[in-house]
């Protein structure tokens, strides 16, 4: 970039980590890639809680310099945020936060604006939703009792003003507007609007409606890809084949994506979603950006030292200290698929009885919040949590409830390998028990992994299935994850020994069904196939888990090679940079004023 532009990142997850985009930042902001090319960075986020005290708002590392909420004027722009908190009825903090790769020492302090919109005069909202039905046509009278919608409407307006307060809209510096997922982009548009020029980018870190109709339809990623494909050639696009889709508020603000002068996709099925949105996104720029995974080397006598802390922890809870350690490590939602993970393992348990092997799958999933160190106690004291469980808080919660109710089948059925589900944020002794060796920490479930499964119906990326990469573990992934396509760009298409990539849109020789009756496959349907491809997959994994340690180390070598290859620094470099300097270039035709 001749110029290095002002970057603003528009997220729900400018002040810590929640998901996806929070690994996404902490990998960007700590790229010496990234930080070379670029001037500054800003992140904008409304501002959720007004709970707690001044040094708690912009999260662990953050340095607040000035906060209407609590005071504090440490920052020379003071009278310039006062000027806009009267103009919009708003709140502002702002600062900045401490981002440190704690391998490579790498460390940025990008700029931090939050902006309290609860109480924002309804007259600015009013003309800006109107600008937005003029211009783009989004019907804001639809959604507005959601506030999930109304929330990023409100920011927009005041965070672009609060841009122009700080320094970010000025002549000789380019500013880029990351709009990352739905959540940015009314701030995005409304950069649109703006006679200044910026650029704008759309980071598709999913593409919310397809998702939400792979999750809700019980054909889940083997009706819906086949689908997809089908109605490619024919030219048909979402609304054509199931429905109008304009009800759902993410639809409307992820269509208005094409409007963008450059849209980042994080896998290659996140880009065939995108262009199945509407005919506009054919033409729309749309560039293929992985994310990257961490790669760290370590030798055969550290993988074994984690491995047999998982296999004593297994021992301390079920009595019996197994071969093998499977993991899955995850969000407990239902697109990661884990039902799959039991069924891959009943066929591999009749592989493991025949030749005298043994395995525990830990999974480490929760769908609520982390449970407190005295309630873990008390509930290993009570029940031997976590190899048995109890419904109702602190325990299980609904969906954790139904899951387990899967792993307890499982149990009853397999005799050479169990599952054991921990519903805990955490891999500590604090945060899991008594029973887990005191030296356990989270690392170990990555590195002591032989297996890490991760066998999603949707998945636009998936950094955590591949996390253990470098540790010599296997990673099973489906071929609709993100990770595979970049797997399979890094080894130039060749197989790779530590991940085996499973199709459960396969449908066995019936590629050939019209549109109509793919649209029919439901889940009876996908349970066959499912059935036949974990089969496949049991084996796939007995023929490649490691039988000495020349073979692991072989796992180790091969696994540490291919992940310092799909690290952070490759990414920027080899995608991210490209896709900005091409919104760089854009060249504007008109400015709109709203």
């Amino acid at each position: 970039m001749n110029q290095r532009p002002t970057v603003v990142h528009i997220t729900h997850e400018a002040t810590g980590k929640i998901g996806g985009i929070g690994a996404v930042l902490d990998g960007l902001f700590t790229s010496h890639s990234y930080l070379n090319a670029t001037g500054r960075t800003i992140l904008i986020s409304p501002l959720f809680s007004t709970e707690g005290g001044a040094d708690s708002r912009l999260g662990p590392g953050g340095e607040v310099l000035y906060s209407s909420l609590d005071g504090r004027v440490r920052s020379s722009y003071a009278s310039g945020f006062q000027r806009i908190e009267e103009q919009f009825n708003v709140g502002l903090v702002y600062g900045r936060r401490t981002f440190l790769d704690p391998m490579t020492k790498i460390k940025s302090t990008p700029e931090i604006l939050l902006i309290d919109i609860t109480r924002m005069d309804q007259k600015p909202i009013n003309e800006f939703k109107a600008a937005l039905f003029r211009e783009f046509g989004i019907r804001s009278n639809l959604y507005e009792n959601l506030w999930e919608y109304e929330q990023y409407i409100r920011l927009a307006v005041p965070a672009i003003e609060s841009l122009r307060v700080i320094g970010a809209a000025e002549r000789e510096i380019p500013t880029i507007l990351v709009s990352h997922e739905f959540m940015g982009m009314p701030t995005a548009l409304a950069g649109i609007l703006d006679p200044f020029d910026f650029k704008t980018v759309f980071y598709a870190h999913e593409v919310a409606p397809m998702r939400r109709i792979v999750e809700g339809h019980g054909g889940h990623d083997t009706m819906f890809y086949n689908v997809l494909r089908k109605a490619h050639e024919q030219d048909l696009y979402v609304n054509d084949v199931f429905g109008d889709q304009s009800h759902f508020f993410k639809y409307a603000l992820v269509d208005a994506a094409r409007h963008c002068d450059n849209i980042l996709a994080v896998g290659n099925c996140v880009v065939d979603e995108l262009r199945f949105l509407a005919p506009e996104f054919n033409i729309a720029d749309i560039d293929l950006t992985y994310n990257g995974i961490p790669a760290y080397e370590i030798g055969l006598a550290e993988k074994y030292e984690s491995r047999d802390r998982l296999r004593q922890y297994c021992k301390n809870l079920i009595g019996w200290k197994p071969d093998f350690v499977f993991t899955h490590v995850t969000r407990l939602v239902i697109s990661k698929g884990l039902w799959r993970d039991l069924r891959v393992l009943e066929h591999l348990d009749r592989e493991f009885i025949a030749q005298n092997r043994t395995a525990v799958l830990l999974v480490l999933s929760t769908e609520t919040h982390k449970r407190r160190d005295r309630d873990i106690y008390s509930m290993e004291a009570d029940y031997h949590w976590p190899a048995a469980h109890r419904e109702g808080m602190p325990d299980l919660s609904g969906g954790e409830a139904a899951y387990y109710a899967g792993v307890q089948e499982f149990n009853l059925k397999t005799r050479n390998i169990k599952a054991i589900f921990i519903n805990q944020f955490g891999f500590t002794r604090q945060c899991c028990g008594h029973r887990m060796p005191y030296d356990m920490d989270f690392m170990d479930i990555r590195k002591g992994s032989d297996v890490e499964f991760g066998q999603s119906i949707y998945e636009p990326f998936g950094i955590a299935q591949l996390e253990p990469l470098c540790f010599g573990g296997l990673c099973v992934v489906t071929n609709v994850c993100g990770c595979a396509g970049f797997v399979r760009d890094i080894s130039g298409g060749r197989p790779v020994p530590n991940v085996i990539e499973v199709d459960y849109t396969n449908l066995n020789g019936q590629g050939g069904m019209a549109l109509e009756e793919m649209l029919q496959i439901d889940r009876e349907y996908r349970d066959a196939i499912e059935h036949k491809i974990s089969e496949k997959t049991a084996l796939e994994i007995c023929a490649r888990l490691p039988k000495n340690d020349e073979e692991v180390h072989c796992l180790l070598q091969s696994g540490y090679d291919l992940a310092r290859h799909m690290g952070w620094e490759t990414v920027v470099e080899k995608y991210v940079l490209k896709s900005l300097q091409k919104a760089l270039r854009k060249q504007h035709s008109r400015s709109i004023i709203i």
